[in-house]
């Protein structure tokens, strides 16, 4: 299923807009401009473990077959086409029971899901080991073609998709890249965007939040335009050949998570999702067609990045 983008901002922005008094951004949602390019697939990143002890309390478990229905059905009614769902393999079997049900679910309402996996912080050998294996499983057990919602799977240009979160650093991508191009259908790797010295690997990246060479801002104003109008330049100029993934988000803020560095960049009354959507659209023409936006995230409320139940409205406090 393939919504235009134009449609995806306006659908996903207005969700948390309704009180805004923005009129110009309104009037601008209302009739967006047509995107220059194809239209791109809209997915968002899905985390699975609420409902696990170390997470929050956000009032439902990310194992409730019951809850993924109806979240599915929100996402799709906002134009979203799929998940990307954070899997950690044998690490963490909560996330692994989370996916299976999240994948079986999506099979069943015509949604696409695709993994992404977040490589360990272990030093080289165990890294790169630990990748192998997890892939080795991730294979068998939810790309076979017995596997409960294969077909759900996300695919281009006939391969599986599968993004990478790097950790650690320590994972020699090249060889974990030798092994994989033996599955039947080698999957499309996906890494995020930074320095890497195994981009050879990679079939192409996907750009994250962050708000650039300038750093978080005290105010939180800093959203990132710097940074992504850098990863778009930079995939059309030196990776013309690799699949670019253009990422929208509503804001981020780790102040009160138990891993948290401080790190705010403010919502702005749902301006800063309109403005990370706004840059997709100006660089995904059809010379430089981006497949994929990923929306960050669906559900990361330990992190302020969820669009689940809405972005900011005006006049809310922003802490």
């Amino acid at each position: 299923m393939m919504q235009r983008l134009s449609f995806t901002i306006t659908a996903i922005v207005l969700l948390g807009l309704e009180a805004c008094t923005h009129s110009g951004l309104h009037r601008g949602f209302r009739d967006p401009a047509p995107t220059p390019g194809p239209p791109s697939k809209a997915l968002a990143v899905y985390e699975p473990w609420f409902g696990h002890p170390r997470h929050i309390d956000v009032g439902y478990s990310s194992q409730d077959p019951v809850v993924i229905r109806k979240q599915i059905e929100r996402a799709k009614s906002l134009g979203i086409s799929g998940f990307v769902v954070d899997w950690y393999g044998d690490r963490e079997p909560f996330l692994d029971k989370s996916y299976a049900l999240v994948q079986a679910a999506a099979a069943e309402q015509s949604f696409s899901v695709a993994m992404m996996y977040d490589e360990t912080d272990k030093e080289t050998g165990p890294a790169t080991d630990d990748a192998l294996v997890a892939f080795d499983k991730f294979h068998q057990k939810y790309l076979s073609p017995d596997a409960r919602g294969h077909n759900a799977y996300l695919h281009f240009n006939g391969r599986p998709v599968i993004f990478i979160f790097p950790k650690g650093g320590h994972t020699d991508w090249s060889r974990v890249r030798a092994e994989m191009n033996r599955w039947e259908l080698p999957p499309l790797l996906i890494y995020e965007f930074r320095q890497t010295p195994y981009a050879a690997a990679f079939d192409g990246f996907y750009a994250w939040i962050n708000p650039g060479k300038k750093g978080w801002a005290a105010d939180g104003n800093n959203w990132g335009e710097d940074y992504l109008r850098n990863f778009y330049e930079t995939m059309q100029t030196k990776y013309p050949d690799k699949i670019a993934v253009g990422a929208a988000w509503p804001g981020f803020d780790d102040r009160k998570a138990s891993w948290g560095l401080g790190r705010y960049m403010s919502q702005r009354c749902g301006q800063t999702l309109a403005d990370t959507m706004k840059l997709q659209r100006q660089y995904s023409t059809a010379e430089h067609a981006q497949p994929f936006l990923l929306i960050a995230t669906w559900n990361d409320y330990e992190e302020g990045s969820a669009i689940e139940r809405g972005t900011e409205r005006c006049g809310a406090k922003s802490n």
